[in-house]
């Protein structure tokens, strides 16, 4: 095994990756495995490497990509030119020896070099092999798969900004993280399967099928509902109040998500009548009257800032927060005591979101430079011949 200078204590310690993915869905999924102990080796063209070295700005202190430092930190970096025959060996003989294998060409692009899943099971039976796709491998195999594309094609964007207004996106690739966050739950089922069984297979999604299944109550709307849902810019189709509502300086998110949670709110803000009021009964009622209901509760929140009914709202109960930025965001999470960041190498980066009680996430390595492990994991192949 490749030597670290943390030795990997999680629950994958010992397990090998080939990722062969690049830019989000499958770096996001692989630097999950590496949180856990895995071993990942990530496969770069010549070049520029993974494209999202070259996605700037905005750039780290010294001058990296943050886009690419963001997904990566804990792998190894190898440069091989697959058309090359000494570096697609070298591919090939990474396959051969991985555990898992990820990739994200189109699908069936890396046939032609001997990296496809039938060639590389052949000569690794317990291989779990894991291919991301922008919409499936049948009539959509030749699409290219960008997280925007599929924002706009799933119905996403439909949904995504003001009533009145244009579509929009969201403000991060959330199909890719999506995405990611499925490939890594298939990765380990079949590791499981393969614990109990002694087989490899392999797994795959894609981008689209993610993305249907992440829009839940929109696309169950379509399903079981027959309502195709439109815009309601920051409104929420199902619950009211769950919305930024303006105060009298400054807005503020303030949700009602249950007949409890409204009587607090109603309480707290001085507002007892509308407990009594059948316009309000139930969540479907407060639904069906909802301009009436924002006309009331804005007359009360004009008469106090963001700030004091934040003071005042929180501890009644009532779920309520200021919109922040990012770096608020953080600064909130810190105070929280949730320990947001970690630094592996001095680089920061976010936290893996999980936490366990016996087999911790670890923090290795940083992201690696472009082929940085090049002559070391080269070396490691020549050793297990």
């Amino acid at each position: 095994m490749l030597d670290d200078d943390q030795p990997a204590t999680g629950p994958l310690a010992g397990v090998v990756v080939a990722d062969f993915s690049r830019i989000l869905a499958g770096p996001y999924a692989t630097m999950l495995l590496a949180d856990l102990g895995a071993t990942v080796i990530k496969v770069e063209g010549p070049g520029t490497g993974d494209d999202t070295r070259t996605w700037v700005p905005p750039r780290s202190e010294d001058g990296t990509a943050t886009y690419y430092l963001a997904i990566n930190r804990g792998k190894r970096s190898i440069v091989l030119d697959l058309a090359d025959p000494a570096d697609l060996e070298v591919a090939q003989r990474l396959a051969a020896r991985a555990d898992v294998m990820i990739e994200n060409f189109k699908p069936g692009g890396l046939a032609r070099f001997g990296l496809d899943h039938a060639t590389v099971a052949a000569g690794n039976p317990r291989i779990v092999y894991c291919s991301i796709s922008g919409f499936g491998t049948a009539a959509g195999a030749a699409l290219p798969g960008y997280d925007l594309l599929v924002q706009a094609t799933s119905g996403l964007m439909s949904v995504t900004g003001a009533a009145d207004g244009p579509p929009y996106r969201a403000g991060v690739a959330v199909f890719d993280v999506i995405t990611g966050l499925h490939a890594a739950v298939a990765i380990l089922a079949a590791l499981q399967h393969r614990e109990r069984t002694g087989e490899g297979q392999k797994v795959e999604t894609n981008l689209l099928s993610a993305a249907l299944s992440g829009l839940v109550n929109q696309t169950s709307a379509v399903l079981t509902g027959g309502v195709v849902p439109g815009r309601l810019g920051n409104a929420h189709l199902s619950l009211f109040p769950y919305e930024p509502l303006p105060t009298g300086d400054g807005e503020l998110i303030v949700i009602a998500a249950n007949d409890g949670q409204f009587r607090r709110l109603a309480t707290a803000i001085g507002a007892p009548e509308l407990l009594a009021d059948p316009r309000f009964g139930s969540m479907g009622d407060r639904n069906a009257h909802r301009d009436e209901l924002r006309t009331l509760l804005l007359a009360r929140l004009a008469t106090k800032s963001a700030q004091e009914w934040f003071d005042i709202l929180a501890p009644a109960g009532v779920p309520c927060g200021p919109i922040n930025t990012i770096d608020e965001g953080l600064a909130l999470a810190e105070r929280l005591g949730l320990d947001p960041v970690v630094t592996p190498g001095g680089v920061a980066s976010v936290r893996n979101p999980v936490t366990y009680s016996a087999t911790p996430p670890s923090y290795r390595r940083p992201p690696p430079a472009l082929g940085a492990d090049g002559a070391e994991i080269r070396a490691w192949l020549d050793d297990e011949r």
